[in-house]
């Protein structure tokens, strides 16, 4: 059985920013996750998300179908995602829906929407829960630039910040249960998430496992407890860590937070040297997320 893995809290509203900044550093070289509490996002809201969520996910096959996903918006079924192709042929056990940002009017107007005679509050609750946790991320991200050791408007200058994507991710485990003591059933494979943060948001159902150190073997897996009124925040671009879900986990909610689609993402000045040159070279934030989907569902639409 795993260990569970005590996360660092960070409070958004604090006023000692050079602190937070310094613990978020602290907590993505050490395990890459942190709890962010004051982040704005009032828990009704949330309970309401949950429930659309629920509401979306318990519709027919048929249903849910009409609006299978495009541009990455809208719906993917059961075994359409597999997050580890070098371990499972079939996919992952699992149904999602991607909304994507409102900032950019041509980029709104790809969202899918389900039928208001159906669910007439789907969709004013999921915009009001994009704005807001997109709010969140664009203040995290201003400390992020701080634990970076650079200005915490950096970002904002350089322009990633500028129309960045933001897209929502409603996630539904609807055969993840429980095998023998000894038994793990994965409903999303072990991997790494795509971009610069997630803000990830459950309804205190467990599941969530970290490894720490993903190149080595074996394997250390970690549970990640849920804390009620965070938000579970994953910084993909400046850690080495892995994680995976299993158990009993019906509903998540995750947020991806992105530079915007034309911005060049190449490895800052603070944290490369002569000693330690840049891994990768630079890339279109478009050009990788196009990838990252193309290997995830065998397309990039």
């Amino acid at each position: 059985m795993a260990e569970a893995l005590k996360l660092p809290v960070i409070d958004l509203s604090a006023s000692d920013r050079i602190s937070s900044a310094n613990s978020i550093r602290q907590a993505c070289i050490e395990c890459g996750f942190f709890y962010l509490v004051n982040h704005g996002v009032e828990q009704e809201l949330l309970a309401q998300v949950f429930l659309e969520s629920r509401n979306f996910f318990s519709l027919p096959l048929e249903d849910k179908s009409k609006l299978a996903r495009k541009h990455n918006r809208g719906y993917s079924e059961l075994y359409a995602e597999n997050l580890d192709p070098d371990s499972s042929s079939t996919g992952d056990p699992k149904e999602s829906y991607h909304i994507g940002s409102f900032e950019d009017v041509t980029q709104s107007k790809l969202n899918q929407w389900p039928s208001e005679d159906i669910l007439p509050s789907w969709r004013p609750t999921m915009e009001s829960y994009h704005r807001k946790v997109l709010s969140a991320g664009k203040r995290l991200i201003s400390l992020i630039a701080l634990a970076l050791n650079l200005d915490e408007d950096f970002f904002e200058k350089v322009g990633a910040m500028s129309k960045p994507i933001g897209t929502l991710r409603l996630l539904h485990y609807p055969v993840c249960q429980l095998g023998s003591s000894d038994q793990e059933i994965c409903c999303a494979s072990a991997h790494s998430d795509y971009g610069m943060v997630t803000l990830l948001a459950s309804n205190g159902v467990p599941g969530l496992q970290v490894c720490r150190e993903k190149s080595k073997q074996p394997r250390v897996w970690e549970d990640v407890l849920h804390m009620d009124g965070s938000i579970n925040v994953h910084c993909p671009a400046i850690s080495t860590n892995m994680i995976k879900w299993i158990w009993v986990l019906l509903i998540m909610v995750a947020f991806f937070l992105d530079p915007n689609e034309d911005f060049v993402v190449e490895c800052l000045a603070s944290c490369c040297n002569e000693s330690s040159p840049p891994r990768f070279p630079p890339i279109r934030s478009r050009d990788y997320l196009n990838e990252r989907f193309r290997l995830t569902y065998g397309s990039s639409d």
